[in-house]
């Protein structure tokens, strides 16, 4: 059966199906020896794919894993601009981050080969919950509640609805269906706030636990959705 070159990358555990668009698109894959840009592609078992030099078979077996990301590290397969979270999990598979956590917050990172899962994470059409637990520099007020919950605009672009409870004065849990880079500390930023620190506590039905830093465990897909 014939599917596109992007999904083939994802399901070989490449990466994420919107990143293996951009290795396509920039020319990194080639098919039975020649260089493929073109998203449409279609491929089949009898096709020879490669990236990086090497040949790519799809993952009979899909990997999901769990980790405590502590700070410092990025959410990136790759260690260029720092540590990676992948440097923490010492197993010999190939897996990627799924989605953002910047290299200033901690929490609940996922990482696995699953490129459908990871879409279905990720993508803001399929409203995955992710909840942060924030500490500010001061005590957040009822109106900025209100603004959270209205959906801000930044740079232009509207945000959906943000639902916040107070823990304390200055302790806030924030839960978003999306996750455009840095959006909590834009959004602290806009009202007058400054984030001290940063901590996703859950993604869809899995919570952080009692996972301590820099720890990681396997999970079942059906733990998160």
């Amino acid at each position: 059966m014939a599917i596109r070159l992007q999904k083939f990358l994802a399901s070989a555990g490449i990466a994420s199906r919107r990143k293996s668009e951009e290795l396509i698109t920039n020319g990194q894959v080639k098919v039975n020896g020649r260089v493929v840009t073109e998203l449409g592609t279609k491929v089949n078992e009898n096709d020879k794919i490669e990236f990086s030099g090497k040949i790519l078979k799809l993952k009979s077996n899909h990997i999901y894993i769990a980790l405590n990301k502590p700070v410092g590290y990025i959410a990136s397969a790759s260690s260029r601009q720092g540590q990676s979270v992948l440097d923490l999990v010492k197993i010999t598979d190939r897996f990627y981050p799924v989605g953002r956590l910047d290299k200033d917050s901690s929490g609940l990172i996922l990482l696995t080969n699953d490129g459908d899962f990871t879409n279905k994470i990720t993508h803001a059409k399929y409203g995955c919950e992710k909840e942060y637990e924030v500490v500010i520099d001061q005590p957040f007020l009822e109106i900025d509640k209100k603004a959270f919950a209205e959906g801000m605009k930044l740079a232009g672009y509207k945000l959906q609805p943000v639902r916040v409870t107070l823990v304390k004065n200055n302790v806030v849990r924030l839960v978003l269906k999306e996750g455009i880079n840095r959006q909590i500390r834009k959004m602290m930023g806009k009202r007058g706030y400054r984030v001290i620190s940063l901590t996703r506590i859950r993604i869809g039905k899995l919570k952080l636990g009692h996972l301590k830093l820099g720890q990681w465990r396997h999970i079942n897909i059906k733990e998160v959705i």
